[in-house]
Order: C-alpha cells, then sequence, then structure tokens
C-alpha cells in the first residue's frame, strides 16, 4: 500500500519539479526577462533601469520569480492561464487551438503509423501463420531505412520532393486536410517503422508458443492465429506507444517549423525563444498533461490485453534462443558509407568557389555543391565523423542508463513519463541557459532523453517474462532474485533492447542534427549535419541535391543500424545431452540427435 501512495506522489513531484523548471527559465538565463519583452516590443526604445522597472509592473514579475510561479499556479485555478507578455493577448485560447492542431495532426500520424507498422510485418505475420517463419530472415531494408530516419528529415526529403519539385501536394501552412497529409507522413513513418521492427521482433516468439502450436493443430486459419499473435506481443510494445503520442505533439517542432504549422510543440519552442513565460508554462503543462493521459491509457490498454496472466504467472517466454542472422548486408552497407566517409575526409569542407555555386552532382563533385559552393561530399564526411561518434557514446550511456532503470519500474515508470514529456528542444534551451550555448548542448540535452524508451522497453519485457512458466518453475526450485536476473531475466531482455538501441542510433545521430537545424547547436561553418539541411533546405526547390543527398546517406546508416541489429539473438543454451531413456517422450531424440523444444524447455528449467 505504501509503494502505491508513493508512485502517485512521486509522479506528482516530478511533474511539478518539470513545470517550475520551465517556468523559471527566464531567470535562468541570467537576462532581465523585462530587457527581452522590451526588445520584442519596441527594439528602438532605451532600456533605461525606469523602463525595465516599468515593464516589470506591468508583467507582474517586480515581486521575483517565485512571486510570478504562485500568480500563475492560483489563476490556473480560476481557469485564467495569463496573458502573453510578448503579444497582451490571453494564453488560453491560443494554446487550445495550438493543441487542436496537434492532435489533429498526431491522430492521422498514428494512422499513418499503424498501416506502416502493419506492412512492416506482413510477411512475418504471414509466413508464421503458415509455420514457415525463419526467424535468420525477417524484415526489409525499407523499414530499416524508415526507422532510422529522423521525422525532420523526412519531413524536409516529402516537402522538397512531393511538395515542392513534383507539386502533388501543399508543403506549406496549415488550412485543411490537404495541408496535413505530408506532416502526417513524415511523423508517421518513421514512428510507424520503429513499431513494426520491434513488432516483428517478438512475433517469431508468439508463432512458437504452444497455443499457437495447438491452434494450427486444432485447424484454426492462419489469419486468427496471426491475430492473436498480434494481440500477444502488442503489451509489449505498449509503453514505447505511449511514448510515441506523446513525441508526435511536442517532439513535433521541427516538422511543425518545416511546414510552418502552428502547433503545441511550434508554440512552445517559440514562447521559450521569447521568454514569454505565460504561454511557456502553459505549453509545457499542456505536454505534462497530454504524457500522463498516454502514459495511463497504454498501462490500461496493456493491463486488459494481457488479463490475469501475469499476475498468475502463466506466460510463455517471446524470446527464446535462436540463431544470429547471416548475410553480408552489414558489411555492405558498412562498407558503402565508410567509403562516403573516407572519400569526403580527404576533401576540404571549407573551401569556398563561388564560381561553383548550387552545382548538379559530377565527378569533381560527387554530391554536388551548396550555395558558396562548398563541396557537399566533403562536408557530409567530416560532419559524420564527429556525430557518429558522439551518437554511439549517447546510445551506449543510454542503453546502460535505460537497462538500470527498467530494472525499477516504480521508480523510472514516472519518471519516464515526465522527461518524455519535454521536447529535446526545451531541454537544450534549459541547457543553453545553465551552461551556455556551445556543441556540448545538443549532445547533453538528446542525453538527458535519450533512455527513456529503452527504460520503458525494459521494464515492460522484464514484466511479462517475470510471469512466465519457467520462471514460475525456476523459482519453485528455489531460484533466488539475483539468479533469475543474471540467468534468466537479463539473457531474455538485453538482446531485444540491444537491437532498439541500434535501431533507434541513427535516430539519436540525427536528433543532434535536428537541434543544429533549428539553430541550437553547433554554428557556421561547422559542417554538422543539422546545419547542412538547415543552409541547404532555402535551396530546395532549385538545386534538390543539396537535401537528397545526404538523406542518402542518413537512410545508408539506418540500414546498417538495423541489419546490424539483426544480428544480435538470445544465444543457444548449451545444453546437457543425456541418454535416450524408453518412454522419456520429452526427451526422445530424433534422427538428427536433435531433442524436442519441450525436452530442451523441460532440461533448461532443471539445470
Amino acid at each position: 500500500m505504501r509503494q502505491r501512495v508513493a508512485t502517485p506522489a512521486w509522479r506528482f513531484l516530478l511533474a511539478g519539479g518539470l513545470v517550475c523548471g520551465i517556468g523559471l527559465l527566464p531567470w535562468l538565463t541570467r537576462t532581465d526577462p523585462a530587457y527581452t519583452v522590451l526588445k520584442a516590443r519596441s527594439a528602438e526604445r532605451e532600456p533605461t533601469p525606469e523602463v525595465l522597472a516599468d515593464i516589470r509592473r506591468q508583467l507582474g514579475i517586480d515581486g521575483g520569480p517565485l512571486h510570478v510561479l504562485t500568480g500563475w499556479l492560483g489563476g490556473l485555478l480560476r481557469g485564467d492561464a495569463g496573458r502573453s507578455w510578448i503579444s497582451g493577448s490571453e494564453v488560453l485560447p491560443g494554446l487550445l487551438q495550438a493543441l487542436g492542431a496537434s492532435l489533429l495532426l498526431m491522430g492521422v500520424a498514428l494512422l499513418v503509423a499503424a498501416l506502416t507498422a502493419a506492412a512492416v510485418c506482413t510477411r512475418t505475420l504471414r509466413l508464421g501463420a503458415r509455420r514457415q517463419l525463419d526467424e535468420r530472415r525477417r524484415g526489409g531494408s525499407g523499414s530499416a531505412v524508415l526507422a532510422a530516419l529522423p521525422e525532420f528529415l523526412v519531413a524536409s526529403v516529402l516537402a522538397t520532393v512531393v511538395g515542392v519539385q513534383l507539386g502533388w501536394l501543399p508543403a506549406l501552412g496549415w488550412y485543411g486536410p490537404q495541408w496535413t497529409v505530408l506532416p502526417a507522413l513524415a511523423l508517421g513513418l518513421p514512428a510507424g517503422a520503429v513499431l513494426g521492427r520491434l513488432l516483428d521482433d517478438l512475433l517469431p516468439g508468439a508463432f512458437g508458443e504452444p497455443w499457437a502450436l495447438a491452434a494450427a493443430a486444432r485447424g484454426l486459419t492462419g489469419r486468427s492465429i496471426a491475430r492473436q499473435a498480434v494481440r500477444r506481443c502488442v503489451p509489449a510494445l505498449l509503453p514505447n506507444l505511449g511514448l510515441f503520442v506523446v513525441g508526435l505533439t511536442g517532439g513535433a517542432v521541427a516538422v511543425e517549423q518545416v511546414f510552418d504549422i502552428p502547433g503545441l510543440g511550434r508554440s512552445t519552442l517559440q514562447a521559450a525563444l521569447a521568454q514569454d513565460l505565460p504561454v511557456l508554462q502553459a505549453g509545457t503543462l499542456a505536454l505534462v498533461l497530454l504524457a500522463a493521459l498516454a502514459t495511463g491509457a497504454t498501462r490500461l490498454a496493456a493491463r486488459l490485453l494481457t488479463g490475469p496472466a501475469v499476475r498468475d504467472g502463466a506466460l510463455s517466454s517471446l524470446h527464446r534462443p535462436t540463431p544470429p542472422a547471416g548475410g553480408l548486408l552489414p558489411l555492405l552497407h558498412g562498407a558503402l558509407l565508410l567509403a562516403v566517409v573516407g572519400f569526403g575526409l580527404a576533401r576540404d569542407p571549407l573551401a569556398l568557389d563561388t564560381g561553383q555555386r548550387l552545382r548538379a552532382p559530377s565527378l569533381d563533385h560527387p554530391f554536388g555543391t551548396d550555395a558558396l559552393g562548398r563541396d557537399l561530399l566533403a562536408r557530409v564526411g567530416h560532419g559524420a565523423l564527429d556525430t557518429l561518434l558522439l551518437a554511439a557514446a549517447i546510445s551506449a550511456a543510454s542503453l546502460l542508463v535505460g537497462v538500470l532503470l527498467g530494472l525499477v519500474p516504480r521508480v523510472s515508470g514516472p519518471l519516464v513519463d515526465t522527461v518524455n514529456a519535454v521536447p529535446p528542444v526545451l531541454v537544450a534551451l534549459l541547457v543553453t541557459a545553465v551552461a551556455g550555448s556551445g556543441t556540448a548542448t545538443p549532445a547533453l540535452a538528446v542525453g538527458a532523453l535519450a533512455w527513456a524508451p529503452l527504460a520503458a522497453h525494459t521494464s515492460s519485457l522484464l514484466r511479462q517474462e517475470r510471469a512466465t512458466l519457467h520462471i514460475t518453475a525456476t523459482k519453485g526450485l528455489g531460484a533466488g532474485r539475483i539468479h533469475l536476473l543474471r540467468y534468466e531475466l537479463l539473457p531474455a531482455v538485453l538482446p531485444p533492447v540491444l537491437r532498439h538501441t541500434l535501431l533507434r542510433l541513427p535516430g539519436v545521430a540525427l536528433a543532434l542534427a535536428s537541434l543544429g537545424f533549428l539553430g541550437l547547436g553547433a554554428q557556421p561553418p561547422s559542417p554538422e549535419w543539422g546545419l547542412l539541411l538547415a543552409e541547404n533546405q532555402p535551396y530546395a526547390e532549385r538545386a534538390p541535391w543539396a537535401v537528397l543527398a545526404p538523406a542518402a546517406v542518413l537512410a545508408l546508416l539506418g540500414a546498417l543500424a538495423v541489419t546490424a541489429a539483426g544480428g544480435l539473438r538470445r544465444p543457444s543454451l548449451p545444453f546437457r545431452r543425456r541418454p535416450t531413456r524408453v518412454g522419456d517422450g520429452a526427451d526422445t531424440a530424433d534422427g538428427g540427435g536433435r531433442r524436442s523444444v519441450a525436452g530442451a524447455e523441460k532440461e533448461r528449467v532443471l539445470t
């Protein structure tokens, strides 16, 4: 009972600390908020002490930050979110309008994500229902590329190709249903590919469970078995689905920026940049409440789908020992990526040639040139080196933190919900306010959030793995917690979480770039990937290769990460062979000297 009371209190404390921290952002910047508001209202007016004091009195901040926070909280109890410091208009109507745009975009993006995830898993579902699934050959390179690409890059490519070059759909503004298609695709395609890859990773285990074998033996249709297999695997993915729901609103800042959508994430970012405290506080509170609703709904859905099986310890493990995936695709992708980076490093990324501005790809410039005549291959290669090394370090640290926190879900659950409610852009602003801007700002901001989906995935998988039959049997034989964790739980959970980490590695690399894309990372003339896209975006119609060439390299990185992740499987345990005994049907060897799955599972539990 004490733990049940402690969890909501811990959640409330974290949410309150987040709102207060965002609310204190103008004071953390060590600049006078009155000065910022004065420059936003009238850049020509002199910031004399009298003028600044008058603005503080008008804004109601003459009493200090604590006075502002308490006044704002008191206004919320009366249904008043205050007035904007910049425009003077009421905050609540504008916030509701921005929230409506974000929720509409989120709904369409979730539909796109669901269809994409279904397309990714179609082959596995078809073959698994027919009992023809080979666990070493699953998934495709197309889903690998989509899963690895971040939303802002997909948005840039869609806006460039579909909106500008082909002119099929509008690429700017928010005026009707047509304007939701491209941003929804930009948000839903990567999210659906990630969810589809995670579901595709679990489906073979579901098709190998006794209920599936019995259903096939009794003549049930393959469609029915496949539908139940999806239902069996979905509870393990629901925590990550909740993270995606929140990410499709507050985390869609870059996509809203590309398509000029007046959504909640963009409004909150603009308020943070302008130090418009009432709008910033209200937007952050809306994101926190949305995160709480999304995670609560996913937990309820997981409990309804799983039923009493988790409580009674009646599940089978979805993570059976499987052989690693083979093939030359990871080597091929790695060789191509190394070739691109190597040829790029041999060139000068800062050499200017105004006579070669926006040149198309050629033998002299394989990726073309940018608006200043600089070689794009050189800039991609030099930008890749630092970005990839930093992304690998952040991913390794996130894996460690995510697994450790995933082992204590009562502590990590509320923390994950709270952290996920904050877009990386706002975290970058907080880091900039406290530590100043620089190349370390994106790393700190991305690292502060990258562990959250891994922790949610770990805790979800552990919860289901603890409810499996072989864990129940091992407990009955006297195994302690340390033994279960070391020899049973971690070997089953670590491979899928590690594959998840590799799946997100390109996303981490481009999350660093997205902050540079928004102007919160490295500054020109650095060849950083985010700056590269931001600098070339205005020339997308005239020189599409300036955006598409870096996108191709990023797609190659995604293919490498996901195909390499396919080789990470739970190793088979070295079962000891026993003499065959008459009547021991579970352990009777076949002509090839292999025992049945039931015999292997029985011996694994006993040993």
